[in-house]
């Protein structure tokens, strides 16, 4: 059989001038391309990939979490600047004294259900965008139905979700803490293997009321009510009217220039501010004089990685509670004195702690070059192992991330206040043109591949698949070492790795292509709207073209 001209497949890459999705998970990809090829635009095959990934990757994400949008309108030349969807989940009205009184707040059970979750509203809030300004014709129903499928019939189990079985397995029997979950998640008392088929009917239930209600029947309709009851029975804080409060914000991406390009992320409470400071930073040191994956590329960026983190725990919380001083984090005179410090020769020691964390990233482009770049959450691997009653939902323990109440810390907790979040999908523009399209899995760890992925596509012209397999490094702990090292793959090469511990980073070494050191994806957007896109080797995931 003849292949269109106009794409070009290999695996995990795709390139096509009619459209492109990447995900972490075929079944999405292929519900995102399906969107595409129907004559939907990049918002409509988003909320598709956003829905199916729901279902087949519940470790990472579910409709019980958080969820965020960047939205490029590329239809014209010079078009808009990029809107940013921040759906966060809003702490609950009635914490309980125990918090208010400087408890520390566990990472599992129902005491770590405190926020809301805000990934439904995300998607209504990108439809309405979708339906308003870009000419969308889609159903709502029409999105959500390839996962209601998928759920009802059952797909294959992941070698991701295999993983993550495996890793939890002396925890998640444990009914105390893990409330409700074994129904749904270990049918006959045990945890499918890799390539069994998965059914979860009662989110597929879930599913199909939305369908049929719309988005806000998560928030206030009788799925609220239930969903409300079963936290509380749980013993979790939130309330039908917690639910119901909780709306996403929307507004201007945050931007800065780099090279001949615009960078856009995130607002805080995220840490998509961090990202554009490691990349300020980088450009005020430099790279052209350094061989890339030298020893001296790696510590710059590692470096300048260390610089930024000590900004972002120092303010960034929610702007709504606190006052986050964006402008001057990212100043050019903040941005050089970050760079003065540091040493092609030293490294600054770092004792500072890891922030844990999963999560999904997928992106879509359309024929009109319009784009969104998606991250989406339920922060540790299988949230907070809490079930919100019968619906087959998921919750999140993204209130884990506050610090104490009445804590000094901007990110302490407070009633109705934004955890701080570590997510921060992103775009790099042109003449207001989407011209990459990126993000990644690994909390703490996003930051640090965005700046390798950004300092290879950008300043090295890689493709979106050359930039993808590259060795990558990892600042702080894993689930197989806790040091707060410096972890970096294999591949870069022994002269590396003995260059770097010359100067001083403490360098332990991670398998070539390992997930540890994240899951990204990437869409590249020329001049001519051709797309390439990749997702990493290091993922179950696929790149599709129309």
């Amino acid at each position: 059989m003849m292949r269109d001209k106009t794409v070009c497949e290999s695996p995990g890459a795709a390139s096509g001038c009619r459209g492109l999705v990447t995900s972490p998970h075929t079944l999405a990809s292929a519900a995102g391309r399906d969107v595409l090829q129907q004559g939907g635009n990049a918002i409509e095959a988003g909320i598709a990939i956003a829905a199916m990934l729901c279902v087949t990757m519940p470790h990472f994400t579910g409709l019980g979490g958080d969820g965020f949008w960047l939205v490029a309108d590329g239809a014209s030349e010079g078009g808009a600047a990029p809107l940013a969807i921040s759906g966060i989940g809003q702490a609950a009205r009635d914490l309980p004294s125990r918090w208010l009184s400087g408890e520390a707040i566990p990472v599992r059970g129902p005491s770590a259900a405190l926020t809301s979750a805000a990934t439904v509203a995300a998607w209504e809030a990108a439809f309405r965008i979708s339906r308003s300004t870009w000419g969308g014709r889609l159903s709502w129903a029409s999105l959500l139905a390839p996962a209601i499928a998928a759920a009802d019939d059952g797909f294959p189990t992941s070698r991701s979700q295999d993983f993550w079985y495996t890793y939890r397995a002396d925890e998640m029997h444990d009914t105390s803490t893990w409330r409700g979950f074994a129904q749904t998640f270990l049918p006959g008392g045990r945890a499918p293997a890799a390539g069994e088929t998965f059914r979860q009917p009662a989110l597929a239930a879930t599913l199909r009321r939305l369908a049929d209600g719309g988005p806000r029947e998560f928030y206030e309709g009788e799925l609220a009510a239930r969903m409300a009851h079963g936290l509380q029975a749980a013993g979790a804080p939130l309330t039908r009217e917690d639910l119901a409060a909780t709306r996403v914000h929307v507004s201007p991406a945050l931007t800065m220039p780099y090279a001949d390009g615009v960078l856009a992320t995130m607002p805080p409470p995220t840490q998509g501010i961090t990202t554009l400071q490691i990349m300020g930073i980088l450009e005020r040191v430099g790279l052209k004089d350094c061989e890339h994956g030298s020893a001296t590329y790696y510590h710059r960026l590692v470096e300048a990685v260390k610089q930024a983190f000590l900004d972002r725990d120092r303010y960034v919380a929610d702007p709504g509670f606190v006052d986050v001083p964006i402008a001057a984090m990212l100043s050019d005179d903040h941005l050089r004195a970050c760079a003065s410090r540091i040493d092609d020769r030293t490294a600054l020691e770092w004792p500072h702690r890891f922030r844990e964390g999963d999560t999904v990233y997928f992106a879509a482009t359309d024929a009109a070059g319009r784009a969104v770049s998606v991250l989406q959450t339920i922060y540790f691997d299988w949230g907070s192992g809490v079930m919100a009653g019968d619906t087959g939902v998921l919750w999140h323990n993204r209130g884990a991330a506050f610090r104490p109440a009445g804590s000094t810390h901007p990110n302490a907790l407070m009633s109705g206040k934004r955890p701080f979040h570590t997510l921060n999908p992103g775009m790099y523009l042109k003449g207001g043109r989407a011209r990459l399209l990126y993000g990644t899995q690994g909390a703490d760890g996003q930051p640090q591949t965005l700046s390798a992925l950004l300092t290879r596509l950008i300043d090295f012209g890689m493709s979106p698949q050359e930039a993808l397999s590259h060795p990558r490094f990892l600042l702080g702990r894993t689930f197989s070492d806790s040091r707060d090292n410096l972890k970096l793959e294999r591949d870069a090469g022994k002269a590396v790795f003995d260059s770097l511990s010359e100067r001083g980073h403490s360098v332990a070494p991670l398998p070539a292509h390992s997930p540890l050191a994240g899951q990204a994806g990437v869409i590249a957007i020329a001049e001519d709207r051709v797309a390439t896109g990749a997702h990493d080797p290091r993922s179950d995931g696929v790149a599709l073209a129309v």
